[in-house]
This record gives C-alpha cells, sequence and structure tokens, in this order.
C-alpha cells in the first residue's frame, strides 16, 4: 500500500482529492490535516510513517514552504508533492532547493496528479511543465560549466524521466553498475547529491526537454 497524507484547508478539495486517492488500487490515505499544526500532530501520531505527503502552500498556521522544510529535516523518507495554486517565482525556487520531489498545480486534471503520484513513488520527479519551465526561465545558474558526455546526458535525461538503473541499463544495454558509476560520477562533477538537483540541473541545461 502507498500510504498518503494530505494537508489543505479547503475541506471540500481535500476530501474531494482523498476520495479521488481512495479509489484508487494500493493508495490508501493515513490522514488529513488543515494547517501544519495539525499535520505534524497526526503524523506523530502515526505508527508507521507515509510514502508521501501532498502539501498546499497556503496554509492558515504556516506555509507548505516551511513544512517542507521541516518534513525534509525530520523525515527525510517521506516524499513531498507539492500540489498548489501558488506558483510564484520565489515560491518555486525555494521548494526546488529544499528538494521537494514534484510540483503539480491545483488546476491539474486528476490524471496529472495520479502520474506524478505514481513517478514520485518510483523514484522519480515530476514538475509540471509550466512549472518546469519557470524554472527553466527564471534560474539564473551559478553552476561552472561542467563537460558531459553523450553518454551520462543520456543518464541524466532519462533518471530525469524517473527510470530506474535497472531500466537505464536495459535501455542503454549497459551493465546496471556502469549506470550507477555514471551517475556517481554526474553528481560529483555538478556537486550535486540528490535527484531533485539532478532534474534542476538538467532543466537549466536544456537536457530534459519542456
Amino acid at each position: 500500500m502507498i500510504d498518503i497524507i494530505i494537508v489543505d484547508d479547503h475541506d471540500l478539495f481535500r476530501m474531494g482529492t482523498t476520495m479521488v486517492l481512495k479509489s484508487i488500487p494500493n493508495y490508501n490515505v493515513v490522514a488529513q490535516a488543515a494547517c501544519g499544526e495539525e499535520f505534524f500532530e497526526k503524523l506523530n501520531a502515526l505508527e508507521t510513517k507515509p510514502n508521501l505527503a501532498l502539501l498546499d502552500i497556503m496554509l492558515p498556521d504556516m506555509s507548505g514552504i516551511d513544512i517542507a522544510r521541516k518534513l525534509r529535516s525530520e523525515h527525510p523518507d517521506i516524499q513531498i508533492l507539492m500540489l498548489s495554486a501558488e506558483t510564484s517565482e520565489s515560491t518555486i525556487l525555494s521548494l526546488t532547493d529544499i528538494g521537494v520531489e514534484g510540483f503539480v498545480s491545483k488546476n491539474a486534471p486528476t490524471d496529472e496528479l495520479l502520474v506524478a503520484i505514481n513517478t514520485i513513488i518510483e523514484g522519480g520527479t515530476y514538475f509540471a511543465k509550466d512549472i518546469a519551465k519557470l524554472i527553466r526561465d527564471v534560474c539564473n545558474s551559478t553552476e561552472l560549466h561542467v563537460e558531459l558526455s553523450e553518454r551520462e546526458e543520456d543518464i541524466i535525461r532519462l533518471c530525469c524521466e524517473g527510470l530506474r538503473a535497472k531500466d537505464i541499463s536495459e535501455q542503454l544495454n549497459i551493465s546496471i553498475r556502469t549506470v550507477e558509476t555514471h551517475k556517481t560520477n554526474i553528481f560529483t562533477k555538478l556537486g550535486i547529491n540528490n535527484n531533485v538537483a539532478l532534474v534542476r540541473y538538467a532543466i537549466r541545461r536544456g537536457i530534459l526537454q519542456l
């Protein structure tokens, strides 16, 4: 089962999202919260922590950004998908710096939400196209220019598409060990240590096509 916790101060939206997710096999909404304080109370009361947190940004007591930052620090194994109508430049960049696994607008269709959840649960990242375009357009890259091989760019692109090492090895006809070695070298070259930073780099450099 994929255990999910939802944080949103709009009762109808929260209840509607819960109903949709409960209708999907293997999805289990373990708790709902209308604010940050209620969220952490319910989270701490759970014996088994959820796999994924769906977080709104605009909440009555603390922002979704603050929640995401605290959640990433205290419960790094819980994946974070932001689901909000707030898509300002500063908000998006703050969330990518924190390292959330995805961001989908509240205006997105249900199918896109489910794709985002599945992608994240399988180890990938998901930023809706409009969000990815915003990141690309407003980020003034601070990375030094790094020479990457064609094979390394292929691996970056496939990682950003959510493929696992096994899938990448099959697609490129190389061993899983070779994939992992390439990925380690890429992380070292770029000075990063997670897939979210890799996605951000790929968007900036145009490796990940929108």
